[in-house]
């Protein structure tokens, strides 16, 4: 492989619905939340189309009161631990996406998923020795769509110190959230409709949109001359 001297870029990939597909343990740990609490889940679809979004706001999103927020997230995450290697499985292509883009740039994660299990899952799936660092939720004041969390990878990444201008810096994400925080933080956004984003809403910030994050990652590679 590449030595990291050799590497011209960066990239930062959003985790649920850019590499992975969590959908199902996300499902089964909401549901378990809702059990725990007396209350009635939503359903699957209900809970699909906020994923991408804290926590926090995926429960608002849901019908839980602001005073119940925090308890239903506790839960949800100790059901979420136990139950998210067994729901959790690499996209088509992701792996190949990984190893492609390892070969040119340094890579990192920015996601709305803690990253101490992000980091787990990563492990387990056998892709996280390609990656550089990860910005979870617990690591930011304002997640996506702000621009910190990728100005908090960035400088984790060093990206000054490696001399890589932002000309040479992309976010692939599946939602609008991911593009809308890239462009916030001034670096190239590429969506990936593989994921759980609208199409239309993704299509507003008139970026480049591919089927896979493999097609993203050789849009890249042929934008950085690779």
């Amino acid at each position: 492989m590449t030595s990291s001297q050799q590497k011209t870029a960066i990239i930062l990939f959003d985790l649920d619905g850019t590499l992975i597909d969590s959908t199902q343990a996300i499902y089964m740990s909401f549901c378990e939340a809702y059990k725990t609490m007396f209350a009635e889940p939503p359903t699957f679809e209900c809970v699909k189309n906020t994923i991408g979004h804290t926590l926090e706001d995926m429960f608002l999103q849901n019908g839980v009161a602001h005073s119940q927020v925090k308890e239903y997230v506790k839960t949800y995450r100790i059901h979420y631990r136990s139950l998210m290697e067994e729901g959790t499985h690499l996209l088509t292509f992701a792996k190949e996406a990984i190893i492609k883009a390892y070969e040119f740039a340094h890579l990192g994660i920015v996601t709305t998923k803690r990253g101490d299990f992000s980091q787990i899952l990563l492990q387990k799936l056998g892709v996280w020795e390609y990656f550089d660092d990860i910005v979870g939720i617990e690591s930011v004041s304002f997640p996506k769509p702000h621009a910190q969390p990728i100005l908090i990878a960035l400088e984790r990444l060093a990206a000054t110190q490696k001399g890589i201008n932002n000309h040479r810096i992309y976010m692939i994400g599946d939602t609008s959230l991911d593009l809308s925080a890239a462009l916030s933080a001034n670096i190239n956004a590429v969506g990936v409709l593989c994921g759980f984003g609208n199409r239309g809403d993704m299509e507003s910030f008139n970026v480049p949109l591919c089927e896979n994050t493999l097609e993203a990652v050789n849009y890249i590679a042929q934008k950085c001359g690779i």
